[in-house]
């Protein structure tokens, strides 16, 4: 009695193990770093919507954007909205200094139709060292990327 209580409960550790590791393997989350990432869908859309946040072009870089966010933003009142730009401008880079970024310190993660992209940087200094990230989601739908919250 007591062997079949050990197997029944071995059996049942075994197939626990297995279904975990399954579930790890079936949600396919595939990771891309350095210079490939531009090459990725959501890593063109990152570059082009740094580009034009940085000129300023906040209407355009909302396009961008998923449709929920975009409802987000023209439900903002107008002076959030300029705040918002303001800030938005002023913590952007060029297309090529992020572009740089994204080589050097870049990883997108890519899992089924979600995505994140995470730049982050470590600045040395003879004070000290500061590291800053930079996240960004995405949503996929085919060969489309979105940015998303």
């Amino acid at each position: 009695m007591k062997k079949l209580q050990v197997s029944t409960v071995l059996t049942h550790t075994t197939l626990s193990l297995l279904l975990c590791c399954a579930a790890g393997i079936a949600s396919g989350a595939t990771e891309t770093k350095g210079a490939a990432i531009l090459d990725h869908p959501c890593g063109k859309v990152a570059a082009k919507h740094m580009s034009l946040v940085h000129a300023g072009k906040m209407e355009e870089a909302n396009k961008l954007t998923t449709k929920e966010m975009q409802e987000q933003w023209k439900a903002m009142p107008a002076k959030d909205r300029t705040m918002m730009m303001g800030m938005a401008k002023d913590m952007s880079e060029s297309e090529a200094q992020f572009a740089a970024n994204v080589k050097a310190n870049g990883t997108l993660t890519v899992d089924g139709q979600t995505a994140k992209l995470v730049v982050k940087k470590t600045t040395k200094e003879a004070s000290g060292s500061s590291t800053s990230t930079q996240t960004q989601n995405y949503q996929i739908n085919g060969n489309e990327c979105l940015i998303s919250r």
